[in-house]
């Protein structure tokens, strides 16, 4: 099996070849909402950047159904993300990674489903993040908390048989890709 940098390179490439193969990919997973299944509850997710798998379109859906939604923010390397209540009225900013986070003066929230980005994904339900371990440590403060259900969001070509694991490394509850949704 490759390293996780190795893994990381040959993702990227894929992914970004299956994101402009795919120009429908937000239309297409924001049909799933219903799919999802997911209690009326606060939710977080992420704003893409580069090639990232778009969950804009499904966040919306959501909040239409009545889910309030939440953007993170870096508060520090090392430390798990703060998440803040966020709409499509609010501002944004555009932090020193390219990132797009919710202002810091947005209400803080605590989500119960969180949306999570990644450059892989095995049969199993384990991502492939970018190693620095944001939503590993997030989703684990969450399960300090009483928990967070985590959904990845993926191009269904992201699928590879296994990944390499670690001990901090958190399974996602679910997967939502253009052809649908997957719980492990």
């Amino acid at each position: 099996m490759l390293s996780k940098p190795e893994l990381r390179k040959n993702a990227r490439i894929h992914r970004a070849e299956l994101s402009r193969a795919l120009p429908d990919f937000a239309e297409r997973l924001a049909a799933f909402a219903d799919a999802l299944a997911l209690p009326a509850a606060a939710l977080a997710f992420y704003w893409p950047v580069r090639d990232e798998a778009d969950p804009r379109l499904l966040a919306e859906a959501l909040a239409a159904r009545g889910h309030a939604l939440a953007l993170p923010r870096i508060v520090a390397k090392d430390k798990p993300l703060a998440f803040h209540h966020w709409t499509p009225r609010d501002s944004t900013l555009v932090n020193a990674f390219g990132i797009t986070e919710p202002l810091k003066e947005a209400p803080p929230i605590t989500p119960v489903i969180v949306f999570v980005p990644l450059l892989a994904f095995d049969r199993a339900g384990y991502r492939l993040g970018y190693g620095a371990g944001y939503y590993d440590r997030t989703l684990e403060a969450l399960a300090e908390q009483g928990g967070a259900y985590a959904v990845g969001v993926a191009y269904a070509g992201q699928e590879v048989s296994e990944l390499p694991r670690q001990p901090h490394d958190r399974r996602l509850d679910a997967i939502v890709t253009e052809n649908g949704v997957r719980r492990f």
